[in-house]
């Protein structure tokens, strides 16, 4: 049995986010296309025989008991009855609370790896179910493929991307996504599309397509002017676009040293970096 895991967590942007409706339950009926970037976290996972789960580092503002990674582990213990504990060391490099999905990929990892670790031999699919209940994007990143989603998220079909470079920047403030669901002013009646209605030949430049917007960015941007104002910087050089209920925007770009240029450019009081869309997410082939 192996005793040690290393494994990366990697960040997504929504290339676009349609909010088309609500259950009964409160929860929004969304349309949005992830995709994977190569910002990453790093997560050790060490085996322990007592059952123990822990994070053996701090990691500000997160508290051990709400943090995904423990709770993703715990879970799995439950659904099992497995007896194996773990330690958890986490190298945080994703932004928090700016839409980039940190939190919940490294929730997706620590369910891909234990269920390596401790031997479980549940399926990807099962895996799903149970990253849904820790959030909406957990499930996407066990699916590891870039996709269109539906429903809360969780209703996945691939969706192949070219290969693109992304500038990536992130507004000091920390959006909470509640804020943003619940304010009256979110739009939540977009028309559905299919897949099918996506760009074709999978050359896709979501910001630039008519249409194609992020259903919560003019809240964000009404609450937090920083967002405006990052968006309206990036926005000079192509079309720019939030991720997810913000607070950090994009725009893409065909090679990195376009991408690289803007951001050589970036003001002094603003932070960002450019990454790569990946193809798939690097634990696609993790197999139980």
């Amino acid at each position: 049995m192996m005793k040690t895991l290393t494994c990366p967590a990697p960040a997504k942007l929504n290339l676009f986010l349609h909010v088309v409706g609500r259950r009964a339950d409160g929860y929004h009926l969304l349309q949005t296309l992830f995709r994977f970037i190569d910002l990453d976290d790093t997560l050790h996972f060490t085996l322990r025989s007592d059952g123990e789960v822990r994070r053996v580092n701090a990691l500000d503002g997160v508290p051990p008991e709400q943090d995904l990674c423990v709770r993703a582990a715990r879970l799995l213990q439950q659904e099992t009855g497995c007896k194996l504990g773990v330690d958890i060391a986490l190298e945080k490099r994703i932004p928090m609370g700016g839409g980039l999905g940190g939190g919940s990929s490294d929730a997706a990892t620590t369910l891909l790896a234990l269920n390596r670790l401790w031997e479980l031999g549940l399926s990807r699919q099962r895996l799903m179910q149970l990253g849904l209940s820790l959030g909406a994007d957990v499930p996407v990143f066990v699916y590891g493929e870039n996709a269109f989603a539906e429903g809360v998220g969780e209703q996945l079909q691939s969706y192949p991307l070219a290969e693109a470079w992304y500038v990536v920047l992130c507004p000091p403030v920390h959006v909470p996504t509640a804020t943003i669901f619940t304010h009256p002013e979110l739009t939540r009646d977009t028309i559905s599309m299919t897949m099918r209605a996506l760009p074709k030949g999978h050359d896709f430049r979501a910001c630039r397509q008519p249409g194609l917007n992020n259903d919560l960015q003019a809240v964000a941007c009404k609450l937090y002017p920083e967002v405006a104002e990052h968006l309206a910087w990036l926005a000079r050089f192509a079309p720019s676009l939030m991720t997810g209920s913000g607070a950090c925007v994009f725009a893409e770009f065909a090679t990195e040293a376009e991408a690289n240029t803007v951001l050589q450019q970036l003001p002094a009081q603003m932070r960002g970096f450019v990454a790569r869309g990946l193809q798939h997410h690097p634990l696609r082939d993790f197999a139980a």
